[in-house]
């Protein structure tokens, strides 16, 4: 049963994150007709929302993008920045769009803030303490410490869901209403984002099957 579960995981993880490579590689071959860059996007949605303190920065690497809420810059990676593809400028306005979730306190953007050590604390030491506890014997209280430990991780992904999909939302009805994209090339972007958000609701059936499978094997233990 946990060789199935872990193969299940591992199956849905690896779709998820081909879906979102190809299908971001796809939309980057497809230019808009109105020959905004992402960068120029993004700068313009930041703008409309009285977010001009909120800076942009270039990054290496290949979807890096992020929105950082310590340094309150947007960072967008190398095949995004300067580029006028569907795909670029779909990821742009998503990372904008958590720039605004901040500056508005949208509630699930602030819960995934303030347990973010929780989840950082726990999925470091979950599995130790559950290692320790088998070693002495089975299901005791490093076991039952680590678990709930686990607990906070598949927190930390389930309320990242709403979080990332507020985003999307954000950034499509702003694309299509100032017209940065045209017609078909809005379904496109949505395409992008919304194989990016399956790489979220991925991570989170991962992190549940990954707790049943701890729970399982803690009880066999018993």
């Amino acid at each position: 049963m946990d060789i199935i579960l872990l193969l299940i995981a591992l199956l849905v993880s690896m779709w998820a994150s081909f879906n979102v490579k190809s299908t971001f590689k796809k939309y980057s071959k497809v230019y808009s007709n109105r020959g905004y860059t992402a960068e120029q996007v993004a700068r313009k949605i930041l703008d409309e929302n009285g977010l001009y303190n909120v800076g942009i920065e270039r990054v290496s690497g290949n979807l890096s993008d992020h929105y950082d809420p310590r340094e309150n810059v947007v960072r967008l990676s190398d095949t995004v920045y300067g580029q006028t593809s569907v795909a670029a400028i779909g990821v742009a306005a998503h990372e904008c769009g958590h720039a605004v979730q901040h500056a508005q306190e949208y509630t699930p953007i602030k819960i995934r803030t303030a347990i973010i050590p929780v989840t950082q604390f726990g999925s470091t030491l979950s599995y130790p303490l559950i290692l320790i506890g088998f070693l002495m014997g089975g299901f005791n209280i490093f076991t039952t410490i680590g678990i709930w430990l686990y607990v906070a991780v598949v927190v930390f992904q389930l309320v990242t869901l709403p979080v990332e999909f507020n985003a999307s939302s954000r950034a499509l009805k702003t694309l299509e209403g100032c017209a940065y994209l045209e017609g078909e090339e809005n379904a496109q972007a949505r395409k992008v984002l919304t194989a990016a958000a399956l790489t979220y609701v991925a991570a989170l059936f991962a992190a549940v099957v990954t707790l049943i499978r701890l729970i399982l094997m803690a009880n066999r233990r018993r």
